[in-house]
């Protein structure tokens, strides 16, 4: 005879039920358990401990101060992309279909050359102007040159003039002079006190002209004209070029022994005629005298 199968656990159904639920909320226990207990992030201290390590480069070195760090080209990092901002913005009501063209001045070219004639003649105007004023101070600097000349041979005039009254009968009482015998002042009336010669002269022979300019030679020495009952020495200093031309002469210089006006003014026109020999390498202005020795006529 079989045994008969025991099934007396089948008979209970609700104690495994119970294992089944008993199993399940232990496992939901310890879940919950790790999730609010095990897998909490626990809070950063307030201050990190570490230790310092000296910034540096090597692992040995010597010294109290602190090297400078070498210079190095910092590292930017690219900007993060960002996106644009989108803007909208409304369309501004149009009130034509085209925009205006920039204005274009035009050019006249009459206006233009008008411009360019004015431009012009006030560039002439200046240039004129400054000629004058080179022309005005040309003709007042030769001005004063010539008032110059005029006065020093004034002053050589009046220093000759002052000598010969001075010497004239100097500490003498004589009432009377001449060859002839008798009383009275032997001469003519226009003649000089200083002349020797007390009748009517020969004038101005071959011999009474003289020159001297530093042994150039002379070609034309013409002789004074003049008609006139006078004597005496007159030396002309005259400036000649290097063709030979008399281009000034002053009368009555260091020498002349008389300064009679008349005299002197024939003395300087024929001073004025004479031509010398053309010499290129002479000075530009050479200097020398002329003597005009007038005898009483």
């Amino acid at each position: 005879m079989q045994p008969h199968p025991n099934n007396d656990l089948h008979k209970f159904p609700s104690e495994r039920r119970k294992g089944i639920a008993g199993s399940v909320i232990i496992h939901l226990v310890i879940l919950l358990l790790l999730v609010f207990v095990a897998f909490k992030v626990p809070p950063t201290p307030a201050k990190e401990e570490g230790i310092l390590v000296n910034f540096g480069t090597d692992e040995t070195g010597l010294g109290l101060i602190e090297p400078s760090p070498p210079a190095t080209m910092s590292q930017t990092s690219p900007p993060a992309a960002t996106q644009p901002k989108v803007k909208v913005e409304e369309d501004p009501i149009l009130t034509q279909n085209s925009e205006e063209a920039p204005e274009v001045k035009k050019v006249d070219p009459e206006a233009a050359k008008k411009r360019r004639e004015k431009a012009d003649a006030a560039k002439r105007l200046r240039e004129e102007r400054e000629a004058d004023r080179i022309i005005k101070a040309q003709e007042e600097a030769e001005r004063k040159r010539i008032e110059a000349e005029q006065q020093r041979q004034t002053d050589i005039m009046n220093r000759t003039k002052n000598a010969l009254a001075n010497s004239k009968n100097a500490g003498t009482s004589s009432t009377s002079e001449g060859i002839a015998g008798g009383a009275g002042n032997q001469g003519v009336p226009t003649g000089s006190i200083n002349s020797k010669v007390r009748g009517e002269g020969g004038g101005l022979g071959d011999k009474g002209i003289s020159y001297d300019l530093q042994g150039r030679g002379s070609q034309i020495l013409p002789s004074p004209k003049y008609d006139y009952q006078g004597e005496g020495k007159v030396v002309v200093e005259v400036s000649v070029d290097r063709q030979g031309k008399v281009i000034q002469a002053v009368p009555g210089i260091k020498g002349s022994t008389t300064l009679d006006e008349y005299l002197l003014k024939v003395a300087k026109d024929a001073a004025m005629e004479a031509r010398f020999v053309v010499k290129s390498d002479a000075p530009s202005i050479q200097k020398g005298t002329i003597t005009y020795n007038f005898i009483l006529k």
